[in-house]
């Protein structure tokens, strides 16, 4: 197991919502040292078992309310108000490997933007544009100078 984990998620047949899963076939091509990366269509409670002996946890998904092109935030463990353990958010899942494993490992949220996400259509141009910022971002916070850019 490698010392960090980057996970992508979202749904790759409703347009926008693919980035997650695009970012982390992007970086699947560089064969990143100490990166371990995972793709997944939603958050699960089962997820946090992903997350025991990381040192740094990054989750990467479309958003349409986060600023242009991405917004990076730091996160911490918070229960879920969801009423199921599937869907859950990257805060419910660290919450869980901290219950499950008393583990806390330093995790982010980048919220990439996306403007349409309906079944069938293909990845518009302007999360084309957000994916490959969002690519060049994570690779600047591999180099661990995330906490400067981070946004709030």
């Amino acid at each position: 197991m490698r010392p960090i984990l980057i996970f992508g998620y979202g749904n790759p047949s409703r347009g926008d919502d693919a980035i997650g899963p695009l970012l982390i076939e992007q970086l699947a091509r560089l064969d990143l040292p100490d990166v371990d990366l995972l793709t997944d269509f939603q958050l699960q409670v089962e997820h946090a078992l992903d997350l025991r002996g990381r040192e740094r946890v990054l989750f990467v998904d479309a958003s349409y309310v986060c600023q242009d092109p991405y917004e990076l935030t730091r996160i911490q463990p918070a229960a879920d108000a969801s009423y199921t353990s599937h869907a859950m958010s990257p805060a419910a899942v660290l919450q869980a490997c901290a219950e499950l494993y008393g583990e806390e490992p330093e995790s982010w949220m980048l919220a990439v933007r996306g403007v349409s996400f309906e079944l069938g259509e293909p990845l518009s141009v302007e999360a084309t544009g957000s994916l490959d910022a969002a690519v060049t971002k994570v690779l600047v916070w591999l180099d661990g100078d995330c906490a400067q850019n981070e946004v709030k």
